[in-house]
């Protein structure tokens, strides 16, 4: 009875739904970055799966429908870049310059960080592309021999981070250029951290939706060269 029940698509597809809008209301009565209603979702399904000992392979035959949505949900930022394309246009070199400096910087420190914790290659690899969205992520842990689970999860906690800092930070550093704001945060958190961007402002939004896939694809190909050093 039990397995009839939570093995069911509509198991994971509803509790999904209710952890995350469980997760706006508490973000809409504290008015607080902490109170991320990702990072609440995240807590309350893993807690309820825990508590009911629940096998995640059948919360995932509903959760991996609505993982489907991910890249559709991705592609509607191109609205955001289409209206603001004079802007993007006329800023295109600093962008690509900021992504690509924020890019490498992101590669070289997990890098550095590993060896100097001396984890082993497989660990590393996995670690590497947390920076980016998580299809190219997966690719790129994959091909230098890298954990997929633990890339999945590195990449999550990136996003959630940077979704929940974002704002705190660019007030902290006295970041006022939304154009500024919007590389660093689709450098740094990929497509979870550009939905954050998209509520500051459309600007952010649509540059830091230009920045995430610069920094894909500049990531993927910086790969390419750290095979040899892994």
């Amino acid at each position: 009875m039990k397995e009839l029940i939570f093995s069911n698509p509509f198991f994971g597809i509803i509790i999904s739904v209710l952890a995350y809008r469980i997760g706006m209301v508490i973000n809409e009565k504290t008015k607080t970055a902490i109170a991320n209603p990702l990072l609440i979702s995240y807590v309350i399904i893993i807690s309820f799966l825990l508590v009911f000992d629940i096998p995640l392979e059948w919360y995932c035959e509903g959760g991996d429908i609505i993982n489907m949505f991910l890249s559709p949900a991705t592609a509607i930022l191109a609205l955001t870049i289409y209206r603001q394309r004079e802007l993007i246009k006329k800023n295109f070199l600093p962008i690509f310059a900021g992504t690509l400096a924020g890019s490498v910087t992101s590669l070289i420190s997990v890098y550095v960080l590993c060896r100097l914790f001396i984890f082993d290659m497989a660990i590393t690899a996995s670690i590497l592309p947390k920076s980016i969205t998580t299809p190219m992520a997966i690719a790129v842990s994959s091909s230098l021999g890298g954990i997929q689970a633990l890339t999945v999860l590195c990449v999550i906690l990136t996003g959630v981070t940077g979704n929940i800092l974002a704002p705190i930070l660019v007030k902290l550093f006295r970041i006022d250029d939304p154009v500024v704001q919007g590389v660093a945060i689709g450098t740094s958190s990929h497509a979870v951290g550009t939905s954050r961007a998209v509520t500051m402002g459309e600007i952010q939004g649509a540059v830091s939706s230009v920045a995430l896939t610069f920094s894909g694809v500049i990531t993927v190909v910086l790969s390419l060269f750290l095979g040899y050093l892994i």
